[in-house]
């Protein structure tokens, strides 16, 4: 079976944009272990990029989605009323942070994104945007718009006018020349300001960015920057988007990462952990903002589909029950503590950052240039893969190793795959 799904792939399915696949074929999955088609087992630590929170196949999640599929597969969501919707957009009322209370349902983060910008102008009456460099928001051409990352923008343009950029508050690599998280808070914040007076036509619709950037490297800001930023916005009328994709549901250890900054966002998008694995997204805001649409001006076919949103709605049942979030917290602050003692042994890790179970090890090859370690980044998450762990690589220069396991990992598995870690290094390092 491996072969010929290998060649299949090679034949039929566009994979022209990844420089390559991860050399497995997943036969099935459970909890936090991936199987392959031969049987072997791999202790996921990448979640099929920070999707399944709640674990592979989850028995409550499964039951629900089943259930519903004897019920009811589609019918359209915003032509008739849907229950499984309409109880999903309630759970979301209660659970996301202030005033949040209306949602409309796509399909992925993109559209949610997009979904976001569209409501933004819709309800300010302005055109224009703020976001960060190292950010990433999708891959359409409104969401890379927004996106600060080059990588995944060439080739793509020209892109929406209308979007200023101002530094990510990236400690570890600033414009600033200072390691001072507070400092860095500051300047960043500063530099929203002169964003908005210097960049654009005083027409800003909104503000968007991730609580944690997560293709950008897993940078995590210090914990004045969104209060310091939201007085700024404020002081303009500019809504905030948080781009909740990747860090909501549990992964850093709250069920939405903008509750470790205190802050209430006007809109807030979701997608990936949303229904462990089942396609959905949720673009949630403030009732008057989210009113704003007008008939004709927005929709989605497959949005809000029974299916996906019964798998949510026992997905969020499963966060709270088991408290996912809470267990993130508790296990990503062994394994930032296991991670930073590797730093101390290993000279090639540069920072180790992250929340929950949201984790980034940035790879230099030398600490003090911070020169990048692409390669050597993409030859530990080799050896790590051959030797049973699958992680990712990601960050604007593909030297950040990522580890964003299912929360349901339990101690042993993540002690082996950090002992596997370890050994990468020991063994990259000495092929250098």
């Amino acid at each position: 079976m491996m072969n010929r799904t290998v060649e299949r792939y090679q034949q039929y399915v566009c994979t022209s944009f990844v420089a390559s696949l991860e050399p497995v074929v997943v036969e099935r999955a459970q909890g936090a272990t991936i199987y392959d088609a031969d049987g072997k087992a791999y202790i996921d630590c990448f979640a099929g990029i920070a999707v399944t929170n709640a674990g592979h196949c989850h028995p409550k999640v499964a039951a629900a989605a089943k259930a519903q599929i004897d019920k009811l597969v589609h019918a359209g969501t915003y032509v008739y009323y849907v229950p499984p919707a309409a109880e999903l957009a309630e759970r979301l009322a209660h659970v996301t942070p202030g005033r949040l209370q209306k949602t409309f349902f796509a399909n992925s983060g993109a559209e949610g994104i997009e979904t976001a910008l569209r409501m933004a102008k819709a309800y300010t009456g302005r055109s224009e945007f703020i976001a960060l460099t190292h950010s990433f928001h999708g891959r359409t051409i409104g969401t890379l718009s927004v996106t600060g990352n080059m990588l995944r923008k060439k080739r793509g343009g020209p892109y929406l006018p209308g979007v200023a950029f101002a530094p990510a508050p990236y400690v570890y690599r600033n414009p600033f020349n200072t390691d001072d998280p507070d400092l860095v808070a500051e300047r960043c914040a500063e530099m929203i300001e002169w964003a908005i007076k210097y960049q654009t036509s005083g027409n800003v619709a909104a503000f968007i960015a991730e609580p944690v950037l997560g293709e950008g490297g897993i940078i995590v800001p210090p914990a004045r920057y969104f209060r310091l930023v939201k007085d700024v916005l404020d002081q303009y009328g500019i809504l905030f988007i948080a781009d909740e994709v990747q860090s909501g549901f549990g992964r850093t250890g709250k069920l939405f990462a903008i509750e470790h900054y205190g802050i209430e966002p006007d809109i807030m998008v979701m997608a990936k952990g949303i229904a462990d694995g089942f396609p959905l997204s949720a673009c949630i805001a403030r009732a008057e903002i989210a009113d704003a649409f007008q008939p004709g001006e927005h929709l989605s076919t497959f949005g809000g589909n029974p299916v996906s949103c019964a798998a949510a709605l026992a997905n969020l049942e499963v966060m709270l029950e088991e408290d996912l979030p809470g267990q993130a917290g508790r296990k990503g602050e062994i394994v930032l503590a296991q991670l930073r003692e590797l730093a101390a042994e290993h000279e090639l890790i540069g920072d180790v950052r992250g929340l929950g179970l949201m984790i980034g090890v940035e790879l230099v090859t030398d600490r003090g240039t911070k020169t990048p370690a692409a390669k050597q980044a993409t030859a530990i998450r080799a050896y790590c893969r051959e030797h049973g762990v699958l992680i990712g690589v990601g960050g604007q220069e593909g030297n950040v190793l990522r580890l964003q396991p299912p929360l349901v990992i339990n101690e042993a598995e993540l002690e082996r795959a950090l002992a596997v870690l370890d050994e990468a290094f020991h063994t990259v390092q000495a092929q250098a």
